[in-house]
């Protein structure tokens, strides 16, 4: 093991966090909490164009609510500052400028209209598209010239023959032919480093000595390991993990469903629900165990036990694992976690007692917290209304002699305490000569206006006599 472990993530601020991004970053600081290392957040935004405060504030936020923290960064700072690329651009031009006088690269000055009629005749003969080099022997003279004349110009990596290898934490060792490289570009046109050669400048001045990431990635290694090795530097250690596929077995896309992070989190996933299951997919834990809080991930994670296989996206698996955890939270907890979802449906004020109850009835019934909109109607007078199925069972005239039959007994029975409830449901079924479905769909269609929700003996307390009362009235008079 290198010593010390300092890793990264460096995503681009370009839009909404892909799913598949915090899982990159999750296994960055698994792999850094294991060892005692540093885990360091960089953002690359050389892309000027797209790039966006916005997006870097997201993805500040969406890490920090999934319970992925760094210690060093653009918010924090830190020894191996600045941590944004834009930031960073003088000393890639040093390098650049340090690789233009060995030769190491040289200026190209050839049209996007060139490239791309090449990159297609490549195609077309079954060639991997690459540069074909014309500029590569351009004279001091020819290239002042072209300067003169105005013509763009980007910088290019010179790729001389030879294989790439490395030893891959993943995939083991991996071998790439330079002939199938070209040479490559390090500086844009409008001079701005291009990613290959940011990201080892980056990596090396900020001693990564790791670099985790996904497999698409790998077509790029060989590119940074040979300016690497140009400029005289020890590469980091490489590992790249599968990618995330959809049910299809297609790279997980919007046409599969949610893929932003922001997305889940709106939905009502647990923030330790998505982590937990998106470590799970390409890992498996020594301990066979499926739920587990993040310091016992930290405990067992290792980069050796990452499959080698493209994971699938299971969103009932996730739904699993967020259900659980809900079941699991504390009613207080639980009751704070609702309450965005209350207030977002226009209900605020909530007496905290009353929502504690709530959510420690619904936890059973609940995959997503803004589920909770479905059962609204169950706690609050100004959300009730019968729903189609309730409706059906109601329109029953067996169904109304039941519910009528229940509100004479409600009515003519005394207060009724909270733990008195399951006696009054057993004298229920002797006193109406009803029971099972016969019983009890009637009476939770007309008391709560739905046909599922939780358990019935659990909202008897929380709704109570009067309001019950009421209900099954209004089921009698509106149905």
């Amino acid at each position: 093991m290198v010593s010390p472990v300092r890793v990264r993530f460096a995503p681009a601020p370009t839009g909404l966090l892909h799913i598949g991004n915090p899982r990159t970053a999750l296994f960055n600081y698994l792999f850094a909490n294991r060892h005692q290392g540093t885990f360091v957040l960089r953002i690359e935004d050389t892309d000027v164009e797209r790039s966006t405060d916005v997006s870097v504030d997201r993805i500040l936020e969406d890490l920090g609510w999934l319970g992925i923290s760094w210690k060093e960064g653009p918010d924090l700072g830190g020894s191996f500052g600045p941590y944004r690329q834009s930031e960073r651009v003088s000393l890639y031009r040093d390098y650049a400028e340090r690789l233009l006088q060995e030769n190491r690269a040289y200026k190209c000055f050839c049209s996007p209209e060139r490239l791309e009629t090449l990159r297609r005749e490549q195609i077309s003969k079954g060639k991997m598209p690459r540069y074909d080099g014309r500029c590569r022997s351009l004279s001091p003279v020819e290239v002042s010239e072209m300067e003169s004349a105005g013509h763009r110009m980007v910088l290019r990596f010179r790729v001389d023959r030879g294989s790439v290898i490395f030893e891959d934490l993943v995939h083991g060792r991996m071998s790439f032919d330079s002939e199938g490289i070209g040479d490559f570009i390090i500086v844009r046109s409008d001079g701005m480093a291009a990613y290959n050669f940011a990201c080892v400048i980056d990596d090396h001045f900020m001693e990564i000595s790791h670099v985790i990431r996904g497999e698409d990635h790998l077509s790029n290694t060989p590119r940074q390991i040979l300016i690497y090795r140009a400029l005289g530097w020890q590469p980091s250690a490489f590992a790249h993990h599968p990618l995330i596929l959809g049910q299809d077995r297609s790279p997980l896309s919007k046409r599969h469903g949610a893929t932003a992070v922001s997305q889940y989190r709106e939905e009502g996933f647990l923030p330790e629900a998505l982590l937990n299951y998106l470590v799970l997919l390409g890992w498996t834990p020594p301990s066979g165990e499926e739920i587990l809080p993040l310091e016992r991930i930290v405990e067992e994670f290792s980069l050796n036990a990452i499959s080698k296989s493209a994971p699938i996206f299971d969103r009932k698996k996730l739904e699993w694992l967020n259900s659980s955890y809900i079941r699991h939270q504390t009613d207080a907890r639980l009751s704070e976690m609702l309450r965005p979802y209350l207030e977002k449906s226009g209900l605020s004020g909530i007496d905290p007692n009353h929502l504690n109850q709530i959510a420690s009835v619904s936890k059973e019934n609940l995959i997503v917290l803004s589920q909770l909109d479905q059962y609204l109607g169950i706690f609050f007078d100004e959300k009730f209304s019968f729903d189609d199925g309730a409706k059906k069972i109601l329109f029953d005239s067996k169904n109304r002699e039941t519910v009528s039959a229940i509100l004479r007994e409600l009515e003519s029975s005394p207060e009724i305490a909270s733990d008195g409830w399951t006696l009054f449901l057993s004298q229920l079924a002797e006193k109406t000569g009803r029971k099972g479905r016969s019983l009890y769909a009637p009476f939770r269609a007309a008391i709560t206006g739905t046909t599922k929700g939780p358990e019935l003996i659990h909202l008897l307390s929380i709704l109570g006599q009067k309001r019950m009362i009421h209900r099954l009235k209004m089921a009698l008079e509106t149905t």
